[in-house]
């Protein structure tokens, strides 16, 4: 079973806990849950396309195993000691972690998603991912756009832009397979974005439909609800009605039974 150091230096680059989380060893209790839930935003299971769904959970159980860690106080006190944990004693390897992240934080919505997206474009964190992600690559523009945050080829001149100003100030080497990228890679990785957002524009629409779909469903079956409660009401009335006429008959007939039996015995005197 692959180690969560492992996994962590396989999803981030790192085998620090407090560096996945890009915090301070320092960092409180509130620090710590911060960081996480910004973190586990991004490769949400539930908020992730189709084709990167399955690493996006991978990664989002190696967050909640961290959080998990460094949210315990003797865990973590044996952590920041020795670096290690022991994993053999560990009990929450099969811990439901969309279901601790439920526990952890209120639902999250679309407009959540976009607040963060608004505050990290342009932030110092953007800069720094930027950042790691072109050493990391060597200047890799494909790893660049899968690894940071929010980015498409649509934004791909303005980070082309920012790295080469970290060039040029020297914070970075210049890797020839970024200052001179080949075109053909260029034309593969646009065709690819663009049959992916295709993709996801028609899942939008198959969306769309089925909720507009289910809700003519929805009134339908109301209108119908409605119709046969009306046709209830009809039919009680006229059932009522029935039973208002054929009672006064009865109460007619019960009425002239003691005027005949009278006549009937005059009759019988007479003869």
């Amino acid at each position: 079973m692959t180690s969560l150091l492992d996994l962590c230096e396989k999803y981030f680059g790192a085998r620090n806990f407090y560096e996945v989380l890009k915090i301070p060893k320092t960092a409180n209790e509130k620090q710590v849950k911060k960081a996480y839930h910004k973190l586990s935003l991004l490769v949400h299971p539930d908020r992730v396309s189709e084709d990167v769904k399955i690493e996006a959970t991978e990664k989002f159980k190696v967050l909640g195993r961290i959080h998990s860690i460094l949210n315990d106080n003797d865990k973590r006190k044996i952590y920041d000691e020795s670096g290690h944990y022991d994993e053999e004693s560990d009990d929450i390897g099969v811990r439901n972690w969309a279901d601790y992240w439920r526990f952890l934080f209120k639902e999250i919505t679309v407009e959540d998603i976009n607040t963060y997206k608004s505050n990290y474009m342009d932030s110092e964190t953007e800069l720094k991912d930027l950042k790691r992600a072109y050493l990391d690559s060597k200047g890799d523009m494909d790893y660049i756009l899968e690894t940071v945050p929010f980015t498409n080829c649509e934004e791909e001149p303005r980070l082309h832009a920012i790295i080469e100003k970290m060039i040029e100030s020297g914070e970075v080497p210049e890797y020839k397979q970024f200052t001179h990228e080949n075109d053909k890679k260029k034309q593969k990785r646009r065709r690819k974005w663009a049959k992916e957002e295709a993709e996801a524009e028609n899942l939008n629409k198959m969306a769309k439909i089925e909720n507009e779909e289910n809700a003519a469903e929805n009134d339908l079956a109301l209108a119908i609800q409605n119709r046969n409660k009306a046709r209830e009401e009809q039919a009680n009335s006229f059932f009522d009605s029935l039973i208002d006429k054929y009672a006064k008959k009865a109460e007619k007939s019960t009425k002239k039974t003691p005027t005949s039996a009278k006549s009937a015995r005059k009759t019988k005197k007479k003869a």
